[in-house]
């Protein structure tokens, strides 16, 4: 299994301004999906940040994202290594496959792929 990118989750309830303030910083919107706005840079694309108001699909919202080569075989050792899961592996409708999991600092990350 291989990592693609990691990129955090910024919660917010003012994601215009967040979206201008990342903006000043060179970032540029490449997704919208109204609850969850991802920027990136276009000199580096890996180089991401997601601005959320809240996780459609997921009781909680995540503080990280890491984009895996294999989200299935990143479930199978976070579950069997005894990691509470957060929110179970499925595929959402934006074209990602993901589950969240909740690191040893309290801390819930979104594991996914692309579809």
């Amino acid at each position: 299994m291989a990592v693609r990118r990691v990129m955090p989750v910024v919660r917010s309830e003012a994601v215009q301004e967040s979206r201008e303030f990342y903006g000043l910083l060179g970032f540029e919107e490449v997704m919208n999906l109204g609850w969850i706005t991802t920027l990136a840079s276009p000199s580096a694309p890996a180089a991401q940040v997601s601005i959320m108001s809240g996780d459609e699909t997921a009781p909680v919202t995540p503080d990280m994202s890491i984009e895996v080569d294999d989200v299935d075989a990143a479930y199978a050792l976070m579950r069997d290594s005894g990691a509470e899961i957060v929110h179970p592996l499925q595929d959402e409708e934006w074209g990602v496959r993901r589950f969240f999991v909740r690191d040893p600092n309290g801390r819930v990350v979104n594991v996914l792929s692309h579809l």
